[in-house]
């Protein structure tokens, strides 16, 4: 799917899932490289960044932020060229903050009530500053459930909280491995877009790298975060578990002396002792209790239990 939106003399061409043909009007259009045209149709698992004459060409990684849509840690990947007066983006699957950028830029360039720039770098500035605000959003969304996760853990809920964690650990996996090499790319693209939009543009390329690193803090920020909710969760869980076993082999060695008796009381003799008078069973009982209940008062005074 292609379309295609207009502001002034800047063009951007916005590519999804593009079809050979697309690609080859587009390549026609905008005098590509045809190496250009066959990386615009696969997609690649590294980001890069290449100078042509009349453009410059950018290849980026973003997390998948739909839960629906989670299979790989490499994160949807963005395809950008970028012109002195035009930008084609190139997508394989639906980017939501690209989509609300296209609705943003479509009724800006309709009203005519913003100045973006004069030329495609602006877009293109624009644009990614979106991409990572989005993250942000998703980041402190994640944030948000780490605190609740806190609060759960410490209100007795620890045992619930380990796939909670695993899953949220998940998620900040898929920001930092799509977003790791995005800060070497960037500083490389800054010094490109230095000399093919002058240095004037210097200030924006800076303020991209700034964004993406404030984005990045945020990651392992979280990632901190989760790693010593993880211990702390994992510490209370364990301490949970080993007081059950500790309760439990406590309860099998009172039981023990009890089943001793009963099991000497049971034994096939000639003169079992107290076996046979008046009241046997329940002297036999009282025995086994009072045993139990001397051992219990000695691990009670011992405070192993």
């Amino acid at each position: 799917m292609i379309k295609r939106y207009v502001y002034k003399n800047l063009v951007w061409v916005n590519l999804e899932s593009p079809t050979p043909d697309e690609i080859r009007g587009v390549m026609k259009e905008f005098d590509l490289h045809p190496i250009i045209g066959e990386e615009l149709l696969i997609t690649t698992s590294k980001p890069k960044v290449d100078v042509y004459k009349n453009y410059l060409y950018l290849i980026l990684h973003f997390p998948t932020l739909s839960k629906d849509e989670k299979d790989s840690h490499i994160g949807k990947e963005i395809d950008f060229v970028i012109g002195k007066n035009f930008i084609i983006t190139t997508a394989y699957d639906t980017v939501e903050p690209l989509h609300n950028f296209s609705k943003i830029f479509e009724v800006n360039a309709i009203l005519d009530k913003s100045e973006i720039g004069e030329h495609a770098g602006f877009i293109f500035y624009y644009m990614i500053k979106k991409l990572y605000r989005s993250m942000g959003q998703e980041l402190d969304h994640l944030k948000s459930s780490l605190h609740n996760a806190e609060s759960h853990i410490f209100s007795g809920k620890s045992k619930k909280m380990v796939l909670e964690l695993s899953e949220i650990g998940h998620d900040l996996l898929d920001f930092k491995q799509a977003t790791k090499s995005h800060g070497e790319i960037l500083e490389s693209f800054a010094v490109t877009g230095a000399r093919f939009f002058g240095s004037d543009f210097s200030y924006y390329l800076a303020d991209i790298i700034s964004e993406y690193r404030k984005t990045y803090h945020a990651i392992e920020s979280n990632k901190d975060f989760l790693t010593e909710l993880r211990e702390t969760n994992d510490s209370l869980v364990s301490t949970q578990q080993n007081e059950i076993v500790k309760n439990l082999t406590v309860m099998s060695f009172l039981t023990l002396p009890a089943s001793l008796i009963a099991v000497i009381f049971n034994m096939s003799t000639i003169s079992t002792p107290i076996i046979g008078q008046s009241g046997d069973f329940w002297i036999v009982v009282t025995i086994m209790l009072a045993v139990s209940i001397c051992m219990f008062t000695y691990f009670k005074h011992k405070d192993w239990i």
